[in-house]
């Protein structure tokens, strides 16, 4: 296996098991995860705030990784998102409370490595996806408390 793609693969069994400081030293000190769903682009420890967020709503959180693609320090991955709406999930419009659904949300993330660690990282889940599984945008103003 490439040494850039088991870097990859290493830090999405980190973030499975939600250990945030393990998340977190998988990325260089002047490292970015980028979520463009949402365009929030996180720096230094803040880039444990998007793993601890969904670990908080969706506890039973799963990466189920399909392809993976290498070419030098780029590595893009084809994955879904998995698990259960249990606790809120916080989002620049605001707050969805748990829901108790179930979610399959498509994803491509693209990370460029250096030196072994994540130099950047931009996700790309499916937000409406993610919002017509957990049934919030048939209502999005009750889904966000307006």
């Amino acid at each position: 296996m490439d040494v850039n793609e088991k870097a990859i693969r290493d830090a999405y069994m980190v973030a499975e098991v939600q250990d945030i400081p393990g998340w977190i030293a998988s990325f260089t000190e002047d490292g970015t995860f980028t979520d463009q769903s949402v365009g929030v682009t996180y720096r230094g420890p803040g880039v444990g705030d998007p793993v601890r967020n969904y670990a908080q709503a969706f506890p039973d959180m799963h990466r189920e990784l399909y392809d993976v693609y290498v070419q030098g320090d780029i590595v893009i991955v084809e994955l879904s998102l998995n698990g259960t709406h249990q606790g809120p999930l916080n989002t620049p419009m605001g707050v969805i409370a748990p829901t108790g659904k179930t979610i399959k949300v498509p994803c491509c993330d693209v990370f460029r490595v250096r030196d072994g660690k994540i130099a950047s990282f931009n996700c790309y889940p499916s937000g409406t996806v993610l919002f017509a599984q957990l049934g919030v945008l048939t209502n999005l103003e009750a889904a966000f408390g307006q």
